[in-house]
C-alpha cells in the first residue's frame, strides 16, 4: 500500500491553486461506462480561494469553502462547482482582505480605520469564522456544509446557492461540532463537541439531531445533549475531529494535543494571533478512551489509557462478544499533525516536502479493543480474548486498563487516512472492508483499499496523479460487504482535460469509468454521494 511514484515535477501544487466557480455545469467527457445505477450526485468541497486582494491565506484550512458536484444522469456527467457564501467569504471579497481570522491566518484590522477605532477592535471578543470548507451532511431534508465551529451553512444541493447560516449555539451547549457526524438509517444525526460543563469545566458533549419531522419543523430546533464525557484538563480541551459509535455505545478518545481555552480567548484580543497559536500538547497525558452507553446516555466511568497518538479519523468501531473494537487513523506521538500543514510546506518542491514530513508523526491504522467487563482484581492479564486481534488490554494496580494496539498498516511516510467503509450496512458491525486516500509524505497520490481482518491490501494509483477521498456506493443488488464502486475526483496537472472524477471497482480497485473535465480542481476534503 506504499506508493509506487515519486513527484518531483511539484504537479501537487496545482491542487493549492484558487480557481473560479462557474456559471452553469460543464459536460464531463465519459471514457468507459457509467454504472446505471449512479444517478445522484457526488457532492465535495474543500478551500477554492487561496488569497484575497494581496492578502495570502497561509494553513490548508484557510482557503474559501468551494463545493463540488458532480450529476449523473442517464450514463453522462456534469460538473459544477460554487463558492459558500458565508460571511467569511463575503466580506473578504467586498473588502478585498481576510475580513475573519481562520485557522492559520490572522485577520488584521481595517488599515482604512483610525487608530482608536483600530484599537477597539480588538476588544470586541472573539468573532469566529463560519467558511465551511470541511465536509456537507443531512439533516432531515436539508443539507449543510460545515467546518468544526459553531456555524453550519444551509446549501440548496441542486443550484449550489447558500441559503442560510446556523448559529448551533442557539440550540444546544457545546462551543462547536466536529464535520464528522454519524447518521443512523432513519436519518438520526450523533454528533460530538466541546462545551463548558459542571462547576465551570470543559467537558465533551455527545448532540442528538432527529431525523425528519412529520409536521415539517426544523430537527436542529429539537437537538438535545444525551451524554457528557468529562476533560481531563479543566482548561484545556482535546481537539476532536471524529468519534466512534457502534450500536450501543459512544467512543471519544481524548488525545494529547490540546486547545488552551485561555489562550483561545486572548489571542484576537492581546496578542492578534489564529486557533493555531492556540493548540499546545500534553506530553504527560497519553491518549484517553471514553465510552458511554447510547440508550440511555450514560458515561461509563471507567479509566482507559494508551501512549500518545494524534488521531483524525475513526475508520469504524463496533462489538464483538462483550468488547469494544475501535479501528482508527492514528499519528504516533503527541505533536500536532496540522503543524505540518501550512501551504507553504505543502506547495514546496519534492525534495523539501519529504524532508518536512520526515519530522513529523508516523502514520498508523491501528485497531484497539476495549473491554466492558472490567474487574480490578485481575491485575496485570490481558483482558482481551477475541481469537482475531493482538491488541491487548491490561488492568494496572490503580484501576487504568492499559490499552496497546494492533497495526494493521504501517508504511514510512506513507498514511492510510480520509477513510472510508460501507457505512450503510457495515457502520457500527463488524466488517471487513476499509477504502482510503494514501498520503505520501502528506500529498495525496493514491486510493487504498485495506482488508482489516488479513491486512491484505490493494491500490490504485497513476503517475502525477492527486486524488480525494474514496467515497463508497454500494450496487443496489451487492451482496458482498465490497459489492460496489468508490467515487474520488482526481487533479491531474498535465493532462488535456486537468480533472476528473473517477469511478473505481471496490472489490478489485480496477477503473470502471472516469468523467473528465477541462478545467482544473484544487484539493478537497470530504463529501457524501446523494443518490
Amino acid at each position: 500500500m506504499v506508493s509506487r511514484f515519486e513527484h518531483p515535477a511539484g504537479g501537487y501544487k496545482k491542487m493549492f491553486e484558487t480557481c473560479e466557480e462557474l456559471s452553469e455545469p460543464l459536460p464531463a467527457t465519459v471514457i468507459g461506462r457509467i454504472p446505471s445505477f449512479l444517478k445522484g450526485s457526488l457532492l465535495r468541497l474543500g478551500p477554492g480561494l487561496f488569497e484575497v486582494g494581496d492578502e495570502p491565506f497561509y494553513h490548508l484550512f484557510d482557503g474559501q469553502a468551494l463545493m463540488h458536484k458532480f450529476d449523473f444522469k442517464n450514463g453522462q456527467v456534469t460538473y459544477f462547482r460554487k463558492y459558500i457564501k458565508t460571511d467569511a467569504y463575503v466580506r473578504a471579497i467586498t473588502e478585498k482582505r481576510v475580513v475573519i481570522t481562520e485557522f492559520g491566518t490572522f485577520a488584521y484590522p481595517d488599515p482604512c480605520k483610525n487608530i482608536f477605532s483600530r484599537f477597539f477592535s480588538y476588544f470586541k471578543g472573539v468573532e469566529v469564522t463560519d467558511n465551511c470548507l470541511v465536509n456537507v451532511y443531512p439533516v432531515g431534508e436539508d443539507f449543510y456544509a460545515v467546518t468544526e465551529t459553531n456555524y453550519i451553512t444551509k446549501v440548496n444541493m441542486d443550484t449550489l446557492e447558500t441559503l442560510k447560516k446556523v448559529d448551533l449555539c442557539n440550540y444546544v451547549n457545546v462551543n462547536g461540532l466536529t464535520a464528522h457526524p454519524h447518521i443512523e438509517r432513519d436519518g438520526t444525526v450523533y454528533n460530538i463537541g466541546n462545551c463548558m460543563g459542571k462547576g465551570a469545566t470543559l467537558a465533551y458533549n455527545i448532540v442528538k439531531i432527529p431525523p425528519t419531522q412529520k409536521d415539517k419543523s426544523d430537527p436542529i430546533e429539537k437537538s438535545k445533549v444525551v451524554v457528557q464525557f468529562p476533560s481531563a484538563e479543566r482548561f484545556k480541551p482535546s481537539y476532536v475531529h471524529s468519534f466512534g459509535m457502534s450500536d450501543n455505545y459512544f467512543v471519544f478518545v481524548e488525545t494529547p494535543v490540546k486547545i488552551n481555552l485561555l489562550k483561545f480567548l486572548s489571542a484576537w484580543s492581546i496578542r492578534g494571533s489564529n486557533y493555531m497559536d492556540c493548540f499546545e500538547s500534553n506530553e504527560n497525558q497519553g491518549t484517553l478512551f471514553h465510552i458511554a452507553r447510547k440508550e440511555p446516555g450514560e458515561y461509563i466511568d471507567h479509566k482507559y489509557k494508551g501512549a500518545a497518538i494524534g488521531m483524525f479519523h475513526h475508520i469504524n468501531t463496533y462489538e464483538d462478544q462483550g468488547f469494544i473494537v475501535v479501528d482508527l487513523c492514528g499519528w504516533k506521538g503527541f505533536e500536532f499533525v496540522y503543524n505540518y500543514l501550512w501551504l507553504a510546506n505543502l506547495r514546496a518542491n519534492w525534495e523539501e516536502v519529504k524532508k518536512a514530513a520526515m519530522m513529523a508523526p508516523q502514520p498508523e491504522v491501528r485497531r484497539y479493543v476495549i473491554p466492558l467487563d472490567v474487574h480490578k482484581e485481575e491485575q496485570g492479564k490481558n483482558l482481551v480474548s477475541l481469537p482475531y486481534t493482538t491488541a491487548t488490554a491490561t488492568m494496572h494496580a490503580d484501576g487504568t486498563i492499559w490499552l496497546e494496539p494492533e497495526v494493521l498498516f504501517s508504511g514510512p511516510r506513507q498514511a492510510f487516512e480520509f477513510p472510508q467503509i460501507n457505512y450503510q450496512r457495515y457502520g457500527g458491525k463488524n466488517y471487513t472492508y476499509a477504502y482510503g486516500l494514501g498520503l505520501n509524505h502528506f500529498i495525496p497520490d493514491r486510493i487504498c483499499k485495506l482488508n482489516v481482518k488479513t491486512k491484505e491490501t490493494w491500490v490504485w494509483q497513476e503517475p502525477d496523479s492527486y486524488p480525494s477521498e474514496p467515497l463508497f456506493v454500494q450496487t443496489p443488488d451487492g451482496v458482498d460487504e465490497d459489492d460496489g464502486v468508490l467515487l474520488t475526483i482526481v487533479v491531474a496537472p498535465g493532462s488535456q482535460r486537468p480533472g476528473y472524477l473517477l469511478i473505481l471497482n471496490a472489490k478489485d480497485m480496477c477503473e470502471i469509468a472516469r468523467a473528465e473535465v477541462e478545467c482544473t480542481m484544487p484539493v478537497t476534503f470530504h463529501g457524501m454521494y446523494k443518490p
